[in-house]
């Protein structure tokens, strides 16, 4: 950036969080479609809903528009406006728990300033694919699904094909996993607290890696559909990220 100059945004974001901030400041962390996660200061939002008014819950699309000042490292947020919000109609505490996963997951995952488009639009579609007026969809699917996909990304999802310590060929067969190891490993090389992914569920694995969140949404997907493998994906993000998922707690079968 030149010396002195301040260079304004106007762009796509997701809000991720807000924070009080100062006296009727807000501090909000966005993911930006064209800088990635950025941090601003919504000067007087406690106060005046004129700029911003719903625009800075959690999980809602936004054009922001913000202003990014010389050695600082929070931008100026100017004002949003409304692409999507999870307000749009009534939802119920299991949708809003999975939207809260999603913008939990990329609050905790992206790096500052870290554009990543492919995990912008997974973000998109499974958000509108929870949240109001998401016809003919549960929760279960959609966050199963970017679970998944969020690790795939990320380059943390593991070959599931064979076995971590003996190189065993597990394809078609069930596999185990430890929240404490990378990889899945056979039952003769289980770790300890290990958990079973059976082979349909590692099937399902496969296809949601060659296949759209629509082209899935027309089956039926009860809560114990994969549930193992949704425990296995919040699972292997845990581990990656080093923390547990708070909003996870009611969305994972034990």
């Amino acid at each position: 950036m030149p010396e002195g100059q301040q260079i304004p945004h106007h762009g796509e974001a997701i809000v991720l969080r807000t924070w009080p901030f100062h006296e009727a400041d807000l501090l909000v962390s966005l993911f930006t479609r064209e800088q990635g996660r950025v941090k601003g200061v919504a000067r007087h939002a406690m106060k005046s809903r004129k700029r911003f008014g719903g625009a800075l819950e959690p999980a809602t699309h936004v054009r922001a528009h913000y202003t990014e000042k010389p050695k600082q490292e929070l931008v100026r947020l100017d004002s949003f406006e409304i692409l999507w919000s999870p307000l749009a109609a009534p939802v119920d505490a299991l949708r809003l728990a999975g939207m809260q996963l999603v913008v939990e997951v990329l609050e905790e995952a992206m790096p500052e300033l870290a554009v990543e488009d492919n995990v912008f639009r997974l973000a998109m579609t499974v958000l509108q694919g929870i949240g109001p007026r998401a016809e003919g969809q549960g929760v279960w699917l959609p966050v199963t699904y970017f679970c998944l996909w969020m690790n795939r990304l990320m380059g943390w999802w593991p070959e599931l094909g064979h076995c971590a310590a003996c190189g065993l060929d597990l394809r078609g067969e069930a596999v185990l996993w430890s929240p404490a190891a990378d990889g899945v490993t056979c039952k003769d090389d289980r770790r300890p607290g290990s958990h079973i992914l059976s082979a349909e569920s590692v099937a399902e694995s496969y296809r949601m890696g060659r296949s759209s969140l629509a082209e899935l949404a027309g089956e039926d997907w009860p809560k114990k559909r994969a549930a193992d493998l949704r425990a296995f994906a919040v699972g292997v993000l845990e581990r990656h990220l080093e923390r547990r998922i708070r909003s996870a707690a009611g969305l994972v079968s034990s």
